[in-house]
């Protein structure tokens, strides 16, 4: 997982992290993706047992604490190279980032997860925006009909958008399934890789409907919440 020569000694790599000749650290390769980083295949059910050892594993050879006595460019590189894991153990950890970390190495920059509403929602996600809007708009001393009215209506609104949220993510783990089974499957077939397009294709398409479903609650609990004192996190 490290370069193949020494950045020292410029001596050929014999050993994983440190150089057989004059041990010094080696950097983690900048190309080295977090799967691989982590010593996992590239599912999206992980092994979250092996994660944890391999990132605590990890973690111990690259501490700072150990470095602390060498020389500045050895501390850089225990700096660097803790942080290169600790963002792939965030990552990894997470199953939404992980799918979407996914999607950005198995299709590319252009497959970057976009925030869309869900079209069948459009007409809603308008009547709603103007209500929440109005309640805004509203004194938080206000105790009119209209202001009771609008907040039963967007907490009902919030409810209905977190079961469709729920739903989404309950399309998008059996996505996972499928994305597991092809991986397992002959890489260099034609139809295996169709499959796996058309995988990574719907996965874009409903992680980006979560995200602006998710984004919607966020207003909506933040909104209500801060005029009735009883906001979630």
């Amino acid at each position: 997982m490290a370069r193949s020569m020494c950045w020292h000694c410029q001596s050929e790599m014999s050993g994983e992290y440190f150089c057989g000749r004059c041990v010094k650290v080696q950097p983690l390769s900048k190309e080295l993706d977090y799967f691989t980083c982590m010593n996992l295949p590239r599912l999206l059910h992980v092994d979250e047992q092996a994660l944890e050892r391999t990132f605590y594993a990890l973690s111990r050879t690259f501490h700072p604490d150990y470095f602390a006595t060498k020389d500045e460019s050895q501390q850089r590189i225990s700096l660097g190279n803790t942080a290169l894991l600790n963002a792939a153990y965030r990552m990894l950890k997470d199953p939404i980032q992980r799918a979407e970390y996914l999607i950005r190495l198995e299709a590319g920059s252009a497959k970057d997860i976009r925030t869309s509403p869900p079209a069948d929602l459009f007409d809603e996600i308008l009547e709603l925006q103007d209500d929440l809007e109005e309640f805004r708009a509203l004194s938080a001393e206000d105790s009119s009909a209209r202001r009771q009215t609008l907040q039963e209506k967007l907490e009902a609104s919030r409810r209905s958008l977190e079961a469709r949220k729920a739903d989404v993510e309950s399309r998008l783990f059996d996505q996972f399934d499928k994305w597991d089974v092809l991986h397992a499957q002959t890489h260099d077939d034609p139809a295996t890789q169709a499959a796996k397009d058309a995988v990574l294709k719907t996965m874009q398409a409903l992680l980006s409907n979560r995200t602006y479903v998710t984004n919607v609650v966020n207003d909506l609990v933040a909104a209500v919440g801060e005029r009735t004192g009883s906001g979630r996190t």
